[in-house]
């Protein structure tokens, strides 16, 4: 059986994540028919920040922390993050800007509103980093 602590700790960091996310909108909503927030982007916490710092904390613990791989990993992590927080969040802003314009201009036309995608605000990517960084570290030390 092939068996790649890297590859668990993508798909696990990537489950809990999007899973907390269903959670925390179900506890704050009363319900639980947000079924969507196990796919939807944004919302707390990232799961992309998630992923890519428990990929860069595997990686760090099992190769080293000054291998080359760590140091891709590590920008890989940043890149995805800063994205999240600067590019993704203003095209999101500026998604539901778009819908608002769209709607007031509709004047009684059938008209298909786009899907605005939401970014993450900061605390939501840190809180994400955090939780990547665990679920490596917990990865790791059940692959030993």
């Amino acid at each position: 059986m092939v068996f790649s602590p890297y590859l668990l700790t993508i798909v696990l960091s990537w489950v809990v994540a999007q899973g907390a996310k269903y959670v925390i909108v179900a506890i704050k909503n009363r319900n639980f028919d947000h079924l969507r927030q196990l796919y939807l982007s944004g919302n707390m916490p990232s799961a992309h920040s998630a992923t890519v710092m428990s990929m860069a904390t595997i990686v760090g613990l099992k190769n080293g922390w000054d291998s080359a791989l760590f140091g891709v990993a590590i920008m890989v992590a940043g890149v995805v993050m800063y994205d999240a927080v600067m590019v993704r969040r203003s095209v999101g802003e500026q998604g539901l800007a778009l819908q608002e314009l769209i709607r007031a201009a509709k004047n009684n036309e059938r008209v298909v509103i786009p899907r605005a995608a939401k970014g993450h605000t900061p605390l939501e990517v840190v809180v994400g980093g955090i939780l990547g960084v665990l679920i490596g570290y917990v990865v790791f030390i059940a692959t030993i």
